[in-house]
């Protein structure tokens, strides 16, 4: 099990890192400006669906790095923080996406909710992120690897979800004020890519300090 403090450290890094609006939240954005709360509700739903697939990848794979060597188990960690890193700065040199240019099509709402576990269980990205951030938090010492990951995962997964929900109910009141707002996008692009890259670096720094 990992311990109070590792637990909160991972919870303050996790939350920085939902806070900021992502693609997954323009995405939930537009569903809920485009068909309502429930839609917008119905569609972060299905991104934590999807997101449960990625956590039982992350679990199995994990272990089996500890299992198979602690060196390359370090070098995972490191390269994770790298990739937390590079991510940030493909982000800031990005061109800022808008919540008007990712209005999809009108869909009911199980499609919605298929759609939104589709693309998230589907996206590279989202695998690579996972073995990326949840190793910085593993510490084979602290009981098995992978009560440990799935713990941290359905952390991640029900933060994510409360702070998808939040944004999918709020984005009613505030849809003429999203819509084609490029002030909101590009604060977004440099907020995001910020936290990436604080993050890979504070894990090398702090790597570095207890070899």
């Amino acid at each position: 099990m990992p311990d109070l403090h590792t637990l909160l450290l991972f919870c303050a890094a996790a939350l920085a890192l939902i806070l900021i609006p992502g693609p997954a939240v323009l995405y939930i954005v537009a569903r809920s400006l485009h068909q309502g709360r429930q839609a917008g509700i119905v569609s972060a739903l299905g991104v934590l669906t999807g997101g449960l697939l990625h956590v039982g990848a992350a679990a199995v794979g994990i272990s089996a790095l500890v299992l198979s060597s602690a060196l390359l188990f370090s070098a995972v960690k490191l390269l994770g923080a790298a990739y937390l890193i590079y991510l940030g700065i493909r982000t800031l040199l990005s061109s800022p996406q808008s919540v008007q240019e990712t209005l999809p099509e009108p869909r009911r709402l199980s499609q919605i909710y298929w759609q939104g576990a589709l693309v998230n269980a589907l996206n590279p990205k989202t695998a690579l992120f996972f073995f990326a951030f949840l190793p910085q938090f593993v510490h084979p010492g602290h009981g098995p690897v992978a009560l440990q990951t799935l713990i941290f995962g359905f952390t991640f997964l029900l933060l994510a979800c409360i702070s998808d929900s939040t944004y999918a109910l709020l984005a009613g009141s505030l849809s003429r004020r999203l819509q084609g707002n490029t002030q909101f996008a590009r604060r977004q692009k440099y907020v995001t890519g910020g936290v990436y890259m604080l993050l890979g670096v504070g894990t090398l720094a702090a790597r570095h300090s207890a070899d």
